[in-house]
């Protein structure tokens, strides 16, 4: 075997040995990311089955906090499923598994809960079943987006804006005087200023937009969520 011969045979084992380190490290970013998405699958799942459990309870069965709380349309409007999924997106690692890992958790929560209203409660209302796979199917794309909200810069503080708009305005109604629609969606509201924190002035900027995105949603589309 000749110099020529030794060296490439040497250049050949340090090349596979690099690509062996760079598939090994590729593997050990990639194996969390998955297992943060099963478990987010399994979490909505367990969600969405506590929920029709909870709308299969009858009234007066439930602890007394909870039966306050209304805990029963709680989970059947849509703030606290924007929240969590707003949660989902803005802790996932990138922006591209913020739309996976929310979209997954939809298809969790809602093939547990009307896989349970069809073969355990014995009722299957298939317009709302559609409203909601429909809604787990397009959830990805604004999922991807929220991602950015906790980022830095001038979008990031608009996105968060627009984020806390939409929660404040099913908390709380400004065009006949200031009224709480629901003490729950409040403490959501409240929880969320928390998630989506900014320096000083980046939340008064915030609260700004938060506020007229909540003014103009109660203006055009005052009764949805």
């Amino acid at each position: 075997m000749n110099v020529n011969q030794i060296i490439n045979e040497y250049e050949s084992r340090d090349g596979q040995s690099a690509g062996s380190v760079t598939m090994s490290m590729a593997d050990k970013k990639r194996k969390p990311g998955v297992l943060n998405t099963i478990l987010v699958l399994i979490f909505g799942a367990a969600l969405g089955l506590i929920s029709k459990i909870l709308d299969e309870t009858a009234v007066g069965e439930l602890p007394m906090i909870l039966e306050y709380l209304d805990i029963r349309n709680f989970l059947g409007r849509f703030a606290v499923w924007i929240f969590i999924a707003v949660c989902i997106a803005v802790y996932s690692s990138s922006a591209k598994r913020a739309a996976l890992n929310v979209g997954v958790f939809f298809v969790g929560m809602v093939s547990c809960y009307y896989l349970y209203s069809k073969f355990v409660a014995g009722f299957f209302p298939r317009s709302y079943a559609l409203i909601w796979f429909v809604i787990a199917a397009l959830s990805p794309v604004p999922a991807y987006f929220c991602w950015y909200a906790k980022r830095e810069g001038k979008v990031a503080v608009i996105l968060s804006g627009g984020i806390t708009g939409v929660l404040l305005s099913q908390a709380i109604f400004f065009l006949q005087g200031i009224r709480i629609t629901h003490l729950t969606e409040v403490m959501v509201w409240a929880v969320s200023l928390w998630v989506l924190r900014r320096k000083p002035k980046e939340f008064a900027a915030m609260m700004g937009i938060s506020f007229a995105v909540t003014v103009a949603e109660q203006i055009f589309i005052p009764y949805w969520g």
